[in-house]
């Protein structure tokens, strides 16, 4: 299924060396099996990255972050790299949507704007479980943010991540919600070293009015579940069944693949909390194609109505 956003002009490049001045926040997440069966983790931030409590979610070892400095300007960096061991279960979320603040023209130093950087790696080992689910990012006007995301599979182990980007504040001027900003985005997932799916994007004013970018629309959003065998052969009108009752467009396609078969699901609308319940309703029907019980919301998550319910 080919990505529903293209390549912008260029604002300014990504590639520039990483200037000394900004932020530089890290979180090292290790997750293993105690004796009764638990998973467990041993983990370091540094700010202004911080681990809230984790909290035992069924089975599942229920972890959120949190950006103590309420949001990232241009020249800061985060960087989140976590080990997933052997049958270990884990759910990763955010305290709070992320929000990315103008940089273009802020600063005399560098009236071109400076890039914010989110890089996330995870290392899966066999038959363990990842769920990566933050809250949504939310880029403003004039803002810059490079995103990396990499995953690397071994065995029969299970990836769920779903990414929500909302561009600029929902009332914005005529030349576009992004003004002079860009967010581009490169995502990287493996199974035993094998690449499965390779997947850059990136919008800037002129792609969000594109009728093969957004057309438009200021909410886009991607969900891939990778899991350990061939998909449910209802899979993809499950999906699409599941966004009854949500605004915007939705679609889903799957990559074949011996070692197990990719789910991905695309949003592109007006509304964050449509693209998470709709991702969320596909969470729980991954749970039910592999005879689980039901997900548990995590305890952040600000939904007051249930996405579950397609009414």
């Amino acid at each position: 299924m080919t990505s529903p956003v293209s390549e912008p002009s260029e604002p300014s490049e990504p590639s520039e060396p990483v200037e000394r001045d900004g932020w530089r926040g890290s979180a090292s997440l290790s997750f293993h099996r105690s004796s009764d069966g638990r998973t467990i983790h041993q983990s370091g931030c540094c700010a202004p990255l911080k681990l809230s409590r984790a909290f035992a979610n069924g089975n599942t070892c229920e972890l959120s972050l949190l950006h103590t400095a309420g949001g990232l300007v241009g020249g800061d960096v985060l960087s989140i790299d976590c080990h997933l061991e052997a049958g270990t279960r884990v759910l990763l979320t955010g305290v709070a949507a992320q929000k990315v603040y103008g940089s273009v023209g802020r600063s005399r130093l560098h009236p071109r704007g400076r890039w914010a950087r989110q890089r996330f790696s995870a290392q899966i080992e066999d038959g363990a479980s990842l769920c990566w689910l933050p809250q949504e990012t939310v880029l403003f006007r004039d803002g810059l943010l490079e995103q990396r995301h990499q995953v690397q599979l071994m065995g029969s182990a299970c990836y769920l991540g779903a990414d929500v980007v909302r561009l600029g504040p929902v009332q914005h001027s005529g030349d576009g919600p992004l003004g002079q900003g860009c967010w581009r985005s490169r995502l990287e997932l493996q199974r035993n070293h094998r690449i499965l799916l390779v997947d850059p994007t990136a919008l800037d004013n002129a792609a969000v009015h594109r009728s093969h970018g957004l057309a438009g629309h200021t909410v886009v959003g991607t969900l891939l579940w990778a899991g350990a065998g061939p998909l449910h052969p209802e899979a993809l009108s499950a999906c699409l069944q599941a966004r009854a009752g949500l605004a915007g467009e939705m679609e889903a396609g799957m990559i074949h693949d011996h070692a197990g078969d990719l789910l991905c699901c695309r949003y592109r609308g007006a509304s964050t909390q449509a693209a998470r319940f709709w991702f969320t309703r596909i969470w729980a029907l991954t749970h039910q194609w592999r005879g689980q019980p039901p997900p548990r919301l995590p305890r952040v998550w600000p939904f007051q109505e249930s996405p579950f319910s397609l009414s």
